[in-house]
């Protein structure tokens, strides 16, 4: 006789006896199967929205079907923008109250969607400067301003200019932006503006300045709505001076331009238009 083990008998290295499978799943098998992370499975443990499953023999906590399923509807509603401290209550809620609770989460969400959707369009317009610092009906009049035709320097003097008296005087804005608007419509305005921005490469005491100032004063006289804009910021409660010469120097910092402005503002006060 030999002494080789019989066919199918124990081997070394192997049980003898075979263990049972253990009930139910790892932490990570259950985190898996309901695609979140294991941290996020033992966050919801601490907070309470899912309760611990009891240890196997081995100490390692088993979860089933009842935890997989409540961890699925966790990260769905989770992902669907409800917050951890109201899912808990809402899964215990009754299919009536629970679609109600939903719509008052949809409805959370629109009012977050547009408040991002409006800081989104803000970070776009900085990419223009001060744009995002004025309202859209401005964005809208500085555009008409480029299509007409007026200079680039113009332009951007215009848009600073609009942001001061916005911030110097907000009641009377609204009013400034509507007399521009009609001021706008008359190409006549384009062309003042390009003279009077060719007028700023002149010498301070060149003859020709007069002549700028006479007529820009004469267009300013003959049109209501031109009047409205150089007198708007004048009607504020509080030192309404202060706010116009802060508004009508801005731009004309040159000496240049500082005595064009003189020579139109003296042309004003003498047809009858009160300046400051």
């Amino acid at each position: 006789m030999t002494n080789e083990p019989v066919k199918g008998g124990p081997r070394r290295g192997r049980p003898t006896t075979d263990r049972a499978a253990p009930d139910g799943l790892t932490i990570g098998q259950a985190a898996s199967f309901a695609e979140v992370t294991v941290k996020a499975v033992r966050h919801y443990h601490r907070i309470g929205l899912l309760d611990e499953p009891p240890r196997d023999g081995s100490g390692y906590r088993r979860y089933g079907a009842t935890e997989v399923l409540r961890l699925v509807r966790i990260r769905t509603l989770a992902a669907a923008g409800v917050p951890l401290a109201e899912i808990g209550p809402m899964l215990e809620y009754a299919p009536e109250r629970f679609t109600e609770a939903l719509a008052d989460v949809e409805a959370r969400l629109d009012e977050r969607i547009e408040e991002l959707t409006a800081r989104r369009a803000m970070l776009r317009r900085l990419a223009d400067g001060d744009l995002a610092l004025l309202p859209d009906r401005a964005a809208v009049l500085l555009e008409r301003g480029r299509a007409a035709g007026l200079p680039p320097e113009e332009l951007a003097a215009t848009r600073e200019g609009m942001v001061l008296a916005r911030a110097l005087d907000p009641d009377a804005f609204d009013d400034y932006l509507g007399n521009l608007e009609e001021a706008l419509g008359d190409p006549q305005v384009i062309a003042l503006h390009r003279r009077a921005q060719e007028a700023l490469a002149w010498e301070p005491d060149d003859p020709r300045l007069e002549e700028v100032a006479t007529a820009m004063a004469e267009y300013v006289l003959a049109r209501p709505a031109m009047r409205k804009v150089v007198t708007s910021f004048q009607k504020a409660r509080t030192a309404p001076t202060d706010r116009y010469r802060l508004i009508s120097r801005f731009g004309n910092q040159t000496p240049t331009g500082a005595h064009l402005l003189d020579l139109i503002e003296a042309r004003l006060r003498s047809g009858g238009v009160f300046i400051p």
